[in-house]
């Protein structure tokens, strides 16, 4: 789980920032838009919004069209993401005034995989009936890294230590630096529909008293809020991109993975998502449509792109099937090879047995994906 550097991404904003700086042109332009884009309450324009620019920004907008800035990119992992982010946005008006979209999501994902080893013969000091959310946490509980990140939200979101800042970051730590797998498997680990116990620890994964809002906020003000934020809105714009059902046979825009991967990384954020419930894996934002006026219904698109996202809910139901999967092998002293397939229901193919393992040594080696 290395940090990606700048280097890895095709055009990274902090690079492309660096050669327009050495362009006296561009220089200029860029820092007369950074102030057209610097009020606190309205950081960047909307698509509606650009005709209220006035005409020197609008100029300066044009200058930057055929920088290196337009098409530039950063990671969710990369060192100085704030400061990416922060130049993707600034340029944003001048990117709305070409071809492109106005919503793409300004992360580059570049994927490198390499095994994970999980000793599932650790899991004998449960009890053999243990719910698989029990699992997960003491995997990783057992995993040094995942437990020292795991440790810092626990505490910055425990009822004594509750500052909902704090809690915020230290959920974006974890999700941003805990093994992919482990993450996953930690808040997306399946229940039994009669398991309540089971369900109300998945669902108080991320410390809900603590990280949601303590009043019920309506979901136009939260993006409001969540767009002031270069992170939150990135993060928004993420999940809007790769959890989009397309068309009327509502296809998903992209892959399963993508789309998790963008729903995990809004949690930290104002716009948190959690599940409703001990009983389902349904999920939604913590705020409501009441009081929304002649907004009501792009409200309720907002809300129902949570709690009815078809793209969102296969995903998650294909990730816990896959979870589930890990724990049901017969053969616990034979090793597999855990590949998740995007878009059906996960499969493992077994291996050839290594005849060095003892004998109660379940090793699975799952496909990580880094950022």
């Amino acid at each position: 789980n290395s940090v990606p550097t700048e280097s890895r991404l095709t055009n990274s904003c902090i690079q492309a920032k660096k050669k327009c700086q050495a362009d006296p042109a561009c220089k200029a332009a860029y820092h007369h838009l950074g102030s057209c884009t610097s009020s606190p309450s309205t950081p960047w324009p909307s698509e509606e919004g650009m005709s209220s620019m006035s005409a020197d920004c609008l100029e300066a907008a044009r200058q930057l069209r055929n920088s290196s800035l337009i098409g530039c990119a950063c990671h969710r992992r990369m060192k100085n993401q704030a400061t990416c982010l922060q130049i993707y946005w600034t340029v944003h008006p001048a990117r709305s005034l070409g071809d492109y979209e106005l919503d793409v999501s300004p992360y580059e994902d570049t994927v490198t995989s390499k095994p994970w080893k999980v000793n599932l013969s650790k899991l004998n000091m449960l009890k053999p009936d243990a719910d698989l959310c029990l699992k997960f946490a003491t995997l990783c509980t057992l995993n040094d890294k995942c437990d020292q990140l795991r440790k810092a939200f626990g505490k910055a979101c425990s009822e004594t230590h509750c500052q909902r800042r704090a809690c915020l970051a230290q959920l974006r730590a974890f999700f941003e630096k805990a093994a992919e797998p482990q993450a996953q498997g930690l808040l997306l680990c399946p229940c039994a529909p009669t398991d309540a116990s089971c369900g109300e620890r998945r669902r108080n994964t991320i410390a809900p008293s603590c990280a949601l809002p303590p009043v019920t906020p309506n979901c136009l003000d939260l993006r409001r809020l969540c767009h002031t934020d270069p992170l939150c809105r990135s993060r928004l714009v993420d999940f809007q991109t790769h959890c989009h059902p397309v068309g009327i046979q509502g296809t998903c825009a992209t892959e399963q993975s993508r789309c998790l991967r963008a729903y995990l990384g809004l949690i930290g954020t104002a716009m948190t998502p959690n599940f409703i419930s001990r009983v389902n894996a349904s999920v939604a934002l913590s705020c409501t449509c009441r009081g929304s006026g002649n907004m009501q219904e792009e409200c309720e698109q907002l809300e129902k792109s949570f709690s009815q996202n078809s793209c969102l809910k296969e995903a998650i139901a294909a990730k816990m099937r896959f979870h589930s999967q890990l724990f049901s092998q017969d053969s616990p002293d034979t090793t597999f090879s855990v590949m998740p397939q995007q878009n059906k229901n996960p499969a493992v193919w077994p291996q050839p047995r290594l005849p060095f393992l003892s004998f109660c040594t379940f090793t699975l080696l799952l496909l990580q994906t880094l950022w």
